[in-house]
């Protein structure tokens, strides 16, 4: 088995993992039932896979983690957004 394949595999769904959650706080414009805990808890973890990738110098780490951890900084963007929006009345 090439293990680069498995890796390059993992890395591609992890890598979009959030981006149904992301499309449906955009849409809904809603946050009701996402964890602002959750989602910096993946963003602190995703940021220390970075490092380590950085450290091995492992493209397929670096960039999986990378991305995901761009999308999570949406994510908690969005969360900010639009829970402060619900917070102050039109």
């Amino acid at each position: 088995m090439q293990w680069e394949l498995v890796g390059s595999g993992a890395a591609i769904l992890t890598m979009f993992g959030f981006v149904p959650q992301i499309i449906k706080i955009y849409k809904t414009k809603s946050v009701e039932d996402v964890s602002l805990g959750m989602l910096l808890q993946f963003s602190l973890g995703m940021l220390l896979w970075l490092l380590y990738g950085l450290h091995l110098e492992d493209n397929i780490l670096i960039v999986a983690n990378a991305v995901s951890f761009f999308s999570l900084i949406i994510a908690i963007g969005l969360f900010l957004k639009y829970r402060r929006d619900k917070a102050i009345p039109p």
